[in-house]
């Protein structure tokens, strides 16, 4: 069996992070200038590793993110599978104490174990693991060895979940934050390690400026 290497980021700082506004699957808001630095200092970083495939999901920062690398002619692909969960009558509002509060009651329920609990007009957790779970076998059975894939906060969050056969319940352990990494590394048995946690060390410079 040829052992996957997945690079695993999140997509770059967009004007919606920084404001604090919902985004979720229904906004296709671009990377910002920060966000476009996260992204110059990732590739400085990683622009030697030699990536046999790359994937990002049908929003536009994802793609934005890894553009550099994919000027450098690694083959790659479009997964919609990935995309953020849906956050329904939500995408696009600010975060207020009100907003914040139901947000806290639907964590509570997920970690309660209630996974079919969805934001209203929304995707549950359920709901996007059962793509989730189409992407993930995309890549397993897709070409090469050495993988960069950028998606989304809340997706990455199941996206681990899965591939490292832990529960949903606990998705909010995977820590993240705009541009970081996530190193998974195949075992014999065909599961996953992280060998990266949220690793941003790559950004270091960034926050001195």
């Amino acid at each position: 069996m040829n052992r996957k290497k997945i690079y695993l980021v999140r997509h770059g700082q967009t004007d919606f992070n920084l404001q604090g506004v919902v985004q979720g699957s229904g906004i296709d808001a671009p990377i910002n200038g920060t966000g476009q630095a996260q992204a110059n200092a990732f590739f400085e970083a990683y622009k030697d590793v030699e990536f046999d495939q790359a994937y990002h999901t049908a929003l536009i920062r994802t793609k934005q993110s890894i553009q550099q690398f994919i000027d450098l002619g690694i083959p790659t692909g479009t997964l919609p599978e990935l995309n953020e969960i849906s956050w329904g009558d939500y995408e696009g509002t600010p975060m207020t104490p009100e907003e914040g509060e139901y947000y806290r009651h639907m964590l509570h329920q997920w970690q309660q174990g209630n996974l079919d609990y969805a934001i209203a007009g929304g995707e549950s957790p359920n709901v996007v693991a059962e793509r989730m779970r189409v992407g993930i076998g995309k890549i397993l059975d897709g070409p090469g060895e050495t993988i960069l894939v950028c998606m989304h906060g809340r997706a990455m969050r199941i996206f681990l979940s899965l591939i490292l056969d832990t529960d949903l319940r606990d998705m909010d352990q995977y820590e993240h934050n705009n541009l970081c990494l996530y190193l998974l590394e195949q075992r014999e048995d065909g599961g996953f390690e992280v060998g990266s946690f949220n690793d941003q060390r790559h950004l270091a410079a960034l926050s001195q400026l």
